[in-house]
């Protein structure tokens, strides 16, 4: 009974890992395919976390780099957003671009065209960013914003480098398919008029 358990248990193993035993069936092919199974479960397993741990520190180190190069500062509307013809149009944003006026850290008035939110009148006061150049630059993202695109950023970069190895695995798994069935076709060919032979 428990004889009969080990043996149920032990099969599946044993099938998967076939290629790795030494037998008379066993070709170089079975070693490489083994070999670049074993390759890609490694990337995918091993260098797909990597991957996806170091694009998005790097993501969030330039995120916070932004934060650090960007600040805000008040300045005047030019253009009205009261009217501008986009709200009742199924617009999914709540802001436009418009013209504003400012002044720079030299003194010089700087005007510029920057994204602000809908409904207000010419003149009114409104917060934009600058860039470390003095130039209109978008706000960047908060804290936790900059986490969750960095997580995305390192999934999506996980995803991609293990499908990339997958579809690698499956190209080489369907090469070798292809040169084991010549084989077959090769040796058929000679020992395939022996059989016919001996069944006539």
């Amino acid at each position: 009974m428990h004889e009969e358990r080990r043996t149920k248990r032990t099969k599946p193993t044993r099938h998967l890992l076939w290629r790795w035993r030494g037998n008379p069936l066993r070709r170089h092919d079975d070693i490489v395919e083994a070999w670049t199974v074993l390759a890609v479960w490694t990337v995918i397993a091993l260098g797909g976390p990597a991957v996806a741990v170091v694009t998005a520190e790097a993501a969030d180190d330039s995120f916070t780099q932004q934060r650090g190069e960007r600040h805000a500062i008040q300045a005047l509307l030019v253009d009205s957003t009261v009217d501008t013809g986009l709200s009742g149009r199924g617009t999914m944003s709540d802001r436009v671009r418009a013209t504003v006026r400012w002044t720079a850290s030299d003194g010089s008035a700087r005007t510029g065209q920057t994204l602000v939110d809908i409904g207000q009148k010419a003149g009114s006061k409104v917060v934009v960013w600058l860039d470390d150049t003095g130039r209109l630059t978008r706000e960047p993202q908060s804290v936790t914003e900059a986490a969750v695109e960095a997580a995305v950023l390192g999934t999506g970069a996980a995803v991609a480098l293990s499908g990339f190895a997958y579809g690698a695995g499956r190209v080489v798994r369907w090469r070798l398919d292809q040169r084991r069935y010549d084989q077959w076709g090769r040796e058929w060919e000679q020992t395939g008029p022996q059989w016919r032979r001996k069944t006539t």
